[in-house]
Parts: C-alpha cells; sequence; structure tokens
C-alpha cells in the first residue's frame, strides 16, 4: 500500500466522519438544518480529493451507517435512496474533477453536474422504491424533494464547496490530480 492510498483511506474516513456529525450541528438551526443537506458535503470533499472510487464507497456507506448508529435517515425508502444519490455525487465530482483542466471554472462544473446527476439518480431510486413498495412517488414531488426544498443546500454547497477544494487544493491535500 503506498503513502497515497493510505492518505486517501484517512480522509474517505475524515468525510465518513463528517457525514455523521454535520447533520447534528446544521439540525440546530431552525426552519433550514436538514435542507443545508449536510451530508452531502464530505461526500463531495472525498470525490474532489482522493478521486470516485472513494466518493463511491463514502457516499454510499455515510446514510446506511449513520441510520445502523443513529436511526436517521430511515433506511427505506429515504437512505438506501439517497446513498445511491451521495454514492453518485462522489463518483461523478471526483471523475470529472480528474479528467478535467483544474481550474476554478471545472471545480464548479464537475460539482453542478454532480449534483444534477445525484438528483437524478435519487429521483429515479425513489420511484422504483415507491414502486416496489406499492407507493406513489409524482414527479411533483420529485421537482420538490431535488429542487425546492434543496435550495438552501444547493446554493450552501455551490459557495462552500469549491472553496474548501481550492484552499485543500492550495495546501497540497487534493490526491485525485
Amino acid at each position: 500500500m503506498t503513502k497515497k492510498s493510505t492518505l486517501k483511506i484517512a480522509y474517505s474516513a475524515v468525510c465518513i466522519a463528517l457525514a455523521m456529525v454535520l447533520p447534528f450541528l446544521t439540525g440546530q438551526i431552525p426552519q433550514v438544518g436538514n435542507a443545508l443537506s449536510p451530508m452531502h458535503i464530505p461526500v463531495f470533499l472525498c470525490g474532489f480529493l482522493c478521486g470516485w472510487p472513494y466518493g463511491i464507497i463514502v457516499g454510499f456507506i455515510s446514510p446506511i451507517l449513520r441510520f445502523f448508529a443513529f436511526g436517521m435517515p430511515p433506511l427505506m425508502p429515504k437512505g438506501l435512496s439517497m446513498a445511491l444519490e451521495l454514492a453518485t455525487y462522489g463518483f461523478v465530482s471526483g471523475i470529472l474533477y480528474k479528467k478535467l483542466p483544474k481550474t476554478t471554472l471545472n471545480i464548479y462544473i464537475s460539482l453542478i453536474i454532480a449534483m444534477v446527476t445525484g438528483r437524478i439518480v435519487w429521483g429515479a431510486a425513489r420511484f422504483v422504491l415507491a414502486g416496489i413498495s406499492g407507493t406513489d412517488f409524482p414527479f411533483s414531488a420529485f421537482i420538490a424533494g431535488a429542487v425546492t426544498t434543496a435550495l438552501p443546500g444547493i446554493v450552501l454547497h455551490l459557495v462552500i464547496i469549491p472553496l474548501i477544494v481550492l484552499a485543500l487544493k492550495k495546501a497540497k491535500f487534493v490526491l485525485n490530480e
């Protein structure tokens, strides 16, 4: 095992730990705490910092591990669809950041494409799980969950994630290059 792969495993562990703790912190903010999507932040960061294989794992494991540790999010259908959504975030942000030239604009492009793709995967997963369980998941529920109620988190992620990635890149902490 190389030093670089050991560091990627350590960064991934830190990202999982952050995914466990951040919802407790943002949950204290009235009216927007959960809408800030705090578990998404360390998953995006893992994709950018460590690459897509680590991003997928951190994204998929985090909501499931959080369910078993704290009972939230509920495993079905929210936790499973969220696991697929976050795995997509980790995959897309990691692979696009690796493939595109390392510019600030491309950090935003990678992040936005990952956000859109992850939300589509989330909606598809919720639709399939609703069909399996015999419940309904209309398009209006998709728009509400993926866009309307997620707006505070979308804005937060577009502001904070590129700044963190740029700071960590400057400090030479980014291993996905």
